[in-house]
């Protein structure tokens, strides 16, 4: 039986946290848990107008994620 490979917008459970699948790795994924909006966006020279939370979660424990549900995009 093959192992589930978490994807990018996959939607996903681990342990007691559930999130977006925000970056793929062979080594680590991370789970975007939530975001809060940057007070400044001009501050620190970035184009992202959020702040991401995100858990890391490595490669040898991607056996303990159980997998909800895919988006079509980000935006979704």
């Amino acid at each position: 039986m093959m192992s589930y490979i978490p994807k990018v917008n996959d939607y996903v459970q681990w342990k007691n946290h559930e999130g977006w699948v925000y970056f793929f790795d062979e080594l680590y994924i991370t789970i975007e848990l939530g975001t809060s909006s940057k007070k400044d966006i001009k501050n620190g020279g970035t184009h992202h107008q959020k702040n991401h939370i995100l858990l890391v979660c490595p490669n040898y424990q991607w056996k303990e994620l159980k997998y909800i549900k895919k988006r079509k995009t980000v935006y979704d």
